[in-house]
């Protein structure tokens, strides 16, 4: 396998700004997205909605593998709208190999070619797979599983936008307590997703001691590309989890993707660590510590918890009670960090809801 010559020049539109990757700061601190010479993985033509958290995680994450990697990379495909959006029949979107799997075998898929390559002699081309949270905490569950007891060389990556959002936002076992899909109670006393399901599926990956796991956010782009590239400098089995929000599919504006992607970090019910061979070996603190209503709120899957008169405090206080064991169990709270008003700016003592 070579290096892929034909590659779209990367056009940068916005002059002198800090976006893009911070293009104005020193060079040694600049993202992988900063450069012209990146990879440009999925170019443009897609499908993805408007503010589509997945496909700028994506993007992030395999320019970075194909930085790290020179190239040689070949990605993996789980059904889902990852899939769906990038490559409408006979088009793609994707510059570098990239096979489309069936919705739940997509690790056992990459393991194939990962033991190919190896046969071959060709260490130094990687595997990637990806897949949405259905594809990989529900219906692809047991051969991720397989691949990480097997301790295969492939890194996995999950797009976690918490819902099966290709064919209707429907429930998965990655969607969060009181949030409405179209398989969730629509009306009643607790409408929503029930309290008590779901699993947590970095927690899983790092019971089967792999090298290494860890979760990302879109909206902070330098620890995303960072945990990426330390993950392609492990062999065996990897797993990055990282939040993308949809904003088709929990029902907020298109341009407050990456403010939601922050917000739950912030808020702590998306803590950003690290682990290796089942130990967490770092976490990253919040910088500004919301309560979670500011996260909430935007969101129309959880607006039932808002209603006018009716605000629903003792939910709310329950999952802010989950956000606050997140930040004792992963050391979120350093001294130096204070407490914010997500909106104001203001500095809070707690949370009302605390």
């Amino acid at each position: 396998m070579t290096k892929l010559d034909s590659k779209q020049r990367v056009k940068f539109y916005q002059k002198g700004t800090f976006t893009v990757g911070n293009r104005l700061v020193d060079k040694k601190e600049r993202s992988v997205q900063a450069s012209m010479e990146r990879s440009n993985a999925i170019t443009s033509g897609h499908r993805a909605c408007q503010g589509c958290g997945e496909a700028l995680g994506a993007r992030y994450a395999l320019d970075t593998v194909m930085r790290v990697t020179n190239g040689k990379a070949i990605a993996c495909n789980a059904t889902g709208c990852l899939e769906v959006f990038t490559t409408p029949y006979p088009e793609t979107s994707w510059q570098l190999p990239w096979l489309h799997s069936l919705f739940g075998n997509t690790p056992a898929v990459a393991t194939g070619i990962a033991a190919a390559l190896k046969v071959k002699g060709k260490k130094d081309t990687r595997v990637i797979a990806q897949g949405g949270d259905g594809g990989t905490t529900d219906i692809g569950f047991g051969c991720l599983s397989g691949m990480f007891e097997r301790n295969d060389d492939v890194l996995y990556i999950c797009y976690d936008n918490e819902a099966y959002m290709n064919t209707g936002v429907q429930r998965s076992s990655a969607t969060p307590p009181t949030a409405r899909t179209a398989t969730t109670m629509p009306l009643g006393d607790a409408p929503g997703n029930v309290f008590g399901t779901g699993k947590s599926m970095p927690l899983i990956a790092m019971a089967h001691n792999i090298p290494y796991v860890a979760t990302a956010s879109v909206s902070n782009l330098h620890d995303l590309e960072t945990k990426v590239e330390k993950a392609m400098t492990f062999r065996g089995s990897r797993y990055i989890h990282i939040y993308v929000p949809c904003p088709l599919g929990w029902g907020h504006a298109s341009d407050i993707t990456i403010q939601l992607a922050r917000l739950v970090v912030d808020c702590a019910l998306f803590p950003l660590f690290e682990a290796e061979h089942g130990v967490i070996t770092s976490s990253t603190p919040i910088r500004k510590k919301v309560p979670v209503e500011e996260y909430l709120r935007p969101q129309r899957r959880f607006a039932h918890l808002f209603k006018k008169g009716a605000i629903d405090a003792a939910r709310i206080a329950k999952i802010q009670k989950m956000a606050d064991e997140n930040i004792k169990r992963f050391n979120l709270l350093r001294k130096e960090t204070e407490t914010f008003d997500g909106v104001t700016g203001i500095s809070l003592k707690e949370s009302k809801y605390t």
